[in-house]
């Protein structure tokens, strides 16, 4: 996977005197207290908040509130490290110029109605600001942004409403949202006790944008995960460096894709085309960066304070205790939903279980302690250190099924085990009284994660050992498979060829060059030269019209399989013609493929798309028709090793077709594997030359993996 972008990251001390300014000026103060700049400098300036300098800048004012407000940026006692600019559109120039001019290390633009609009005067004037910025080396947040947060030193940069309670606690995260008011809600749950380092937002992103934040984040050390609300980038490579940021950094980076429309396949001739959207592109490539996407925005912060609290997991297994069956019972089926394994405890772990629960409870996992072990904190204790001390175990996940004071000790007590054992716990906040006693403590436990959702906090044990196996994963570059004369090779016939979708001849011929396998067949042109031809690859025989006007021939009806005798074959003939000939409108037809039968065996359909943002993606399903109809697909951003195509086998639902499915023979996944690597090795040398590839089905059958069609869209000048 390689991905450039027009733009470097901008490395963290480029941002500092923007987002950990030491100085700071709010140009736009005014006597009116609703003003966007007089809440700014409130909000940065009130008690308890900022402590460094910051100065109010109007021109119409000498003090405000009996303080010295000043014309200008350059009539300041200082040169301030960071400058809110919160005046109208038309006066923003005119600042952001003098900032420039004086060394200011970055702004802020609250002010809307620049490219946004999408008036070309709007972008024009946008652009302009971005210039002066850029030849000054100062920073740009915006325009039309809420600002920021860097709730560590006290900054509240924003002219609205927002949460602040205090300095953050060493397991704080940090929040960073392309929509302001999706982080000013999201922010909001320090109310409830998590802790935020940071909440940053970029607006119209003219020059700091999303991966910027995120880079800046990753060595920042006040935040131990980062969580990212993001709607899409033109240029997403830069987004995937900032990832291998924070996975150098050690960093888990948490994402919700805003906007999953499968945007740009309604045009897609292939299958391929049809399953790879805009969505799974970014799905792909987040997979392979090592970034844990979160399909719900209401499972964002309590994924990311997850994983700024867990450990590295010591094992596989999950244990699940609580004082009703029912729960034991709505955890157990989030577990299997997500593949969460809930191994029995262990002989030892049992007998302090049995010995703990009374008869009516159950002891196993989950594990029904009953309300009576509640009555005294010793045998709860217990029962939380038994499940802990299980080598099976890295992980204990507790129901918190009713918020009042006596309850709280409880999260303590599972915090303690968790510290001795160096595991996770998690608090499953099921009571509906959200702010109830003990939510605050529970969220502020350094080793309890806390969860509004069962669902979730499944889906982040699974995504916590999803992410420990793609860091253990991590090693040298990917070995070619391909021998280096296939990418010239297919270049040649990819440019020699007229035809805009390549004929299925002419693609399995580009495959073999990369040592796919593929079926024989030989070109006729009249019933007894088919004839000939099915005795040559020996009967029965599959016919099929080679034409590049019929990308899909079933449709058509142009396709026979299976047939056994000489006059089947000149029937067939004279039928794949008559239906060719048929079609609208009217295609050219170069003749029909003699094929032999292939016995039966699973099909999986392999392709290639490549995307305008992403590069080649390559995409595994169930072949034949199913692959739209049951759209169970796994996506990877091309090429991938052997390795990775085995994972991607390891994803389709549909993958116990594999392994012998009623008395078929079981398929080699570490040979199909290969000829995934190697397709997407061929997608990844042609990605200038082939717009989308589809070689459906491959059809497998223990060692024998062959390619029986080929279809292969050029790219459109």
């Amino acid at each position: 996977m390689t991905l450039t972008a027009s733009r470097p990251l901008y490395r963290p001390e480029q941002l500092v005197r923007t987002f950990a300014p030491r100085s700071i000026a709010v140009v736009g103060v005014s006597t009116n207290p609703g003003a966007f700049g007089s809440i700014t400098y409130a909000n940065i300036a009130g008690p308890g908040r900022f402590t460094g300098p910051v100065y109010k800048v109007n021109a119409k004012y000498d003090q405000i509130d009996g303080q010295p407000c000043y014309p200008s940026i350059a009539a300041l006692p200082q040169t301030p490290d960071c400058v809110f600019i919160a005046v109208p559109r038309d006066a923003v120039e005119a600042v952001v110029a003098e900032c420039a001019q004086c060394g200011v290390g970055g702004v802020v633009l609250f002010s809307s109605g620049f490219a946004e609009t999408g008036l070309p005067e709007r972008i024009a004037q946008q652009q302009r600001l971005l210039d002066i910025a850029r030849a000054a080396d100062m920073r740009l947040v915006g325009p039309n942004c809420v600002g920021f947060m860097n709730y560590g030193l006290g900054l509240v940069g924003t002219f609205g409403t927002a949460s602040y309670k205090g300095a953050p606690g060493p397991h704080a995260i940090a929040l960073v949202s392309q929509s302001g008011a999706v982080g000013a809600a999201l922010a909001q749950a320090q109310e409830h006790g998590l802790c935020l380092s940071h909440m940053l937002t970029c607006g119209n992103a003219s020059d700091i944008d999303v991966a910027d934040q995120v880079t800046y984040l990753a060595n920042d050390p006040s935040c131990q995960a980062i969580a990212c609300v993001f709607e899409g980038m033109s240029e997403p490579a830069r987004f995937l460096a900032a990832a291998e940021m924070c996975r150098q950094a050690g960093k888990p980076l948490v994402v919700h894709k805003l906007g999953t429309s499968v945007r740009g396949a309604q045009a897609a001739v292939s299958h391929t085309g049809s399953v790879a959207g805009s969505q799974a592109a970014y799905r792909a490539a987040f997979e392979q960066a090592g970034v844990v996407m979160v399909d719900e925005l209401e499972a964002l912060l309590d994924t990311t304070s997850f994983f700024a609290k867990a450990p590295a997991p010591q094992a596989r297994g999950v244990a699940v205790a609580a004082v009703s069956g029912g729960a034991c019972i709505l955890l157990a089926d989030k577990a299997e939903l997500h593949g969460v394994d809930l191994p029995h405890p262990t002989p030892e772990t049992m007998a302090v279980l049995e010995r703990l629960i009374p008869e009516y409870g159950a002891p196993g996992n989950p594990c029904d302690m009953t309300a009576q072990v509640l009555a005294k904190p010793q045998p709860l204790h217990d029962c939380f250190e038994a499940l802990m001390a299980d080598p099976q175990y890295g992980a204990l996940v507790v129901p918190h099924t009713f918020a009042y004071a006596p309850a709280t000790a409880r999260i303590e007590t599972l915090g303690k085990a968790a510290a001795e054992h160096g595991k996770i716990a998690c608090n499953v906040w099921m009571t509906q009284h959200l702010e109830g006693p003990g939510a605050i403590e529970s969220e502020q436990n350094p080793h309890v994660a806390t969860f509004r959702s069962m669902n979730h906090c499944m889906a982040a044990l699974a995504a916590w050992h999803k992410r420990d196996d793609w860091l253990r994963g991590q090693g040298p570059a990917l070995a070619r498979l391909s021998s280096p004369p296939a990418r010239e090779r297919a270049a040649s016939l990819i440019d020699a060829s007229p035809n805009a979708t390549l004929t299925e001849r002419e693609g399995k011929e580009m495959l073999a060059a990369y040592g796919v396998p593929v079926v024989r067949d030989l070109l006729t042109h009249s019933a007894e030269e088919a004839v000939v031809a099915a005795r040559e690859v020996g009967l029965p025989v599959a016919m099929k019209v080679e034409s590049p006007d019929i990308p899909h021939k079933t449709e058509a009806g142009v396709i026979r399989l299976g047939l056994m005798t000489q006059d089947e074959v000149r029937e067939a003939f004279a039928q794949v013609m008559s239906n060719a000939q048929a079609v609208t409108p009217p295609a050219r037809i170069t003749g029909v493929l003699v094929q032999p039968m292939v016995p039966q065996g699973t099909e999986i359909m392999v392709g290639a798309r490549v995307d305008p943002q992403f590069g080649p993606m390559v995409v595994v399903g169930l072949g034949g028709i199913f692959v739209e109809l049951l759209k169970d697909t796994a996506v990877r951003l091309a090429p991938v090793g052997q390795q990775e195509a085995l994972k991607m086998l390891d994803e389709l639902k549909a993958q116990g077709a594999l392994n012998g499915f009623r008395g078929a023979q079981p398929v080699n996944r570490e040979r199909l594997a290969e000829v995934i690597a190697r397709i997407s090795e061929f997608a990844a040398d042609q990605r200038d030359r082939i717009a989308e590839l589809d070689v459906n089905p491959l059809i497998c059958v223990g060692e024998r993996i062959i390619a029986v069609d080929a279809l292969i869209a050029k790219q459109i000048p």
